[in-house]
């Protein structure tokens, strides 16, 4: 009898029963959640809820206490922050932080650099990936002098320029007006028609109704909801964790 060997496909990133604790405080506590290759998951919950402490985890700008974290096959709980974006599990941050001394250009030559090999190349990664976000008007100007929407998406083109397979994106709609929104939710659909998984911190709900396929959500560290993004935001315990008791009797 011939063994068969089963083809269900493997979630790029996977993360069990993670947890990391401050001292007496545990900051996220057992979590699970899985995303597949070429989803675009919403990760939400109320401030404090642990979104931005994950992300660390995840990215390797902390280690884990328990529990592990699978990309793409491969355990990297632990691992250092360079290794994790090597291997193209790639983050930005929620306040853009642009070199001062460089323009646009140059910005996202630092991160081509990690697999280019020659300045030449980064040069034509950069000006690509800068048309790709927006910004191939500005590639000489000095990344300070950027607006908030500008600097948010030069965030974006920072971490494509180490070529993700998922990029990890930390609230990129904060602060932006409506048009400035719609045109980062354009974006976001357009990196992930390129191939790359999209996992987004986000506390613009509407926004992440209109882009995500699937919201996990967080209260004090642990997961208290996945699934699709209507019903999570109609899940009394979701309501509950952003509006109190209250709000779901109001919600009712």
């Amino acid at each position: 009898m011939t063994s068969t060997v089963s083809s269900t496909p493997q979630p790029i990133l996977s993360v069990e029963h993670i947890a990391v604790h401050f001292g007496g405080l545990v900051a996220v506590d057992a979590v699970d959640f899985r995303v597949e290759s070429g989803e675009i998951v919403g990760l939400i919950g109320p401030n404090g809820a642990g979104k931005t402490t994950l992300f660390n985890l995840l990215a390797g700008a902390f280690e884990p206490d328990e529990g592990t974290i699978v990309f793409d096959g491969e355990a990297i709980g632990g691992r250092s922050a360079a290794t994790i974006c090597r291997l193209g599990l790639v983050r930005t941050f929620q306040i853009p932080q642009p070199f001062g001394s460089m323009t646009v250009l140059e910005t996202i030559q630092t991160s081509a650099l990690l697999h280019d090999r020659s300045i030449a190349a980064s040069v034509g990664s950069a000006r690509a990936i800068a048309h790709r976000v927006g910004l191939d008007h500005a590639l000489g100007t000095p990344s300070l002098s950027l607006t908030n929407a500008q600097k948010k998406r030069l965030e974006v083109a920072r971490a494509l320029g180490a070529r993700p397979k998922v990029i990890l994106l930390d609230e990129v709609m904060a602060g932006l007006n409506a048009a400035e929104v719609a045109g980062m939710l354009d974006l976001v659909r357009r990196v992930r028609s390129e191939g790359v998984t999209v996992v987004l911190v986000e506390h613009n709900i509407d926004a992440v109704l209109k882009v995500c396929d699937r919201l996990v959500v967080l209260d004090s560290g642990r997961k208290i909801a996945d699934g699709a993004p209507r019903a999570v935001v109609e899940d009394p315990d979701v309501i509950r964790a952003y509006l109190g008791d209250e709000g779901e009797e109001d919600a009712a």
